[in-house]
């Protein structure tokens, strides 16, 4: 085992020079050491290529790049960076200019550090093990499409991210990256609060996302869950809550959805033969849309879930979606018409959602400039008195709750 060696630049620093305190540190220290940074500016654009616990005490140390590149590089395993803050990475996307980059490595950590003004936060590829927890890390302020991603994971399995703060960063992204679990973090005002590509067996808990266009998105995966999430008020043309597009073998369990343009979107999903994606136990409330199916999406399981104060609960938007081959069950819906004479608290009959005179918007766009128009109103009204053709059954639950807590 490597002995730790604890070094204060404060003695080191009569020695080297000014500008490059803290690398000429870092390549004079032994593999294993403990760098304490007392209080100050230290240059950056820093590599670290052998083991070591960075330690700015209280974010009183800031490491401070040059405007380009990244300021600290990390390519080595078994490396801790913490409680320091970081600022001023250079601003080119194709070199993925970065607060702190990790190059194929294993077992590393930064934790409780302030990224600041920084294009892209944390970029980590091909690292395994590692723990990225409790930063704060903010963009630079350009227009959300030109930002940086708050933390970028690129074919990185078994990490673990936890309590980290991204405010008006553009994404959180993995991307090829399997195995690894995001819980507890805040993310606000960026465009995917996290994005999911090619990935699988990722769990997502307890996270809080507000005020972003997208809550949680996942695409082309697999075999994931995802728990105990708030999203909120993801709005505008884009805006969702969690999507789910060729996503297969998925749990989405507990999960609040509120305030958001669309709360769940679904697309082709599950994709993969003979699975099943579950969303259970969800509050899916206050939204434009409570859930929108577009194209072919078949065998979801939709159980115990509440859908209340949605303007609809359930859209539509092609032909061919056949949204009644997705088994609806023990849902609480909020329009629900029926009784329960025996007080079990499930109606006596199923739910029924049909699509009337004012869904004719969701097959003619133009028409949706009339939504909620009286003259659409009355013809909706008049289809259910009297209707002149045979009205479009969008889902049935044969076990509507009653009422929105447990039966």
């Amino acid at each position: 085992m490597v002995k730790m060696i604890t070094v204060s630049l404060l003695l080191l620093s009569s020695l080297l020079s000014a500008n490059n305190v803290l690398q000429e540190a870092i390549d004079h220290a032994k593999a294993g050491s403990r760098l304490e940074l007392p209080a100050g500016v230290y240059h950056g654009n820093i590599v670290i290529d052998k083991p070591l616990i960075i330690d700015g005490k209280d974010q009183k140390a800031i490491i401070e790049g040059d405007g380009k590149g990244t300021v600290i590089t990390i390519t080595a395993s078994r490396v801790t960076v913490e409680n320091v803050t970081i600022r001023h990475s250079g601003a080119e996307h194709e070199r993925v200019d970065a607060g702190v980059a990790l190059k194929k490595v294993e077992q590393c950590t930064v934790k409780h550090c302030k990224i600041l003004d920084c294009l892209f936060g944390i970029d980590m590829a091909q690292v395994s093990r590692s723990e990225i927890i409790g930063n704060y890390i903010e963009s630079k302020p350009f227009d959300l499409g030109l930002r940086g991603d708050g933390v970028r994971l690129w074919y990185s399995n078994d990490n673990h991210l936890s309590s980290n703060h991204l405010y008006k960063s553009r994404d959180f992204v993995v991307w090829y990256s399997h195995g690894n679990l995001i819980e507890k973090n805040l993310g606000e005002y960026g465009r995917y609060s996290l994005h999911f590509m090619y990935t699988g067996k990722n769990i997502v808990k307890n996270n809080i996302y507000k005020h972003n266009s997208v809550g949680i998105f996942f695409m082309y995966s697999q075999d994931t869950t995802a728990t105990g999430n708030l999203i909120e008020n993801s709005l505008g043309t884009t805006g969702l809550g969690i999507g789910m597009k060729d996503a297969s073998n998925f749990v989405l369990k507990n999960n609040t959805i509120i305030y958001c343009a669309r709360g769940l979107f679904i697309d082709r999903s599950p994709y993969e033969p003979d699975t099943v994606n579950v969303i259970e136990n969800n509050k899916i409330i206050y939204n434009s849309e409570g859930i929108h199916f577009h194209s072919l999406s078949l065998h979801n399981r939709f159980v115990n879930n509440i859908f209340k104060g949605n303007i609809e609960n359930v859209i539509n938007d092609s032909y061919n979606t056949k949204v009644t081959e997705n088994k609806f069950d023990g849902n609480y819906w909020d329009d629900y018409e029926g009784f329960d004479k025996n007080n079990d608290g499930i109606g006596d009959g199923p739910y029924n959602y049909f699509a009337y005179a004012d869904k004719v918007w969701l097959l003619n766009p133009n028409i949706k400039f009339f939504y909620g128009s009286p003259v659409i109103s009355i013809l909706n009204f008049l289809a259910k008195l009297a209707p002149f053709s045979e009205p479009v059954l969008l889902l049935s639950d044969k076990h509507p709750k009653m009422y929105e807590g447990e039966v």
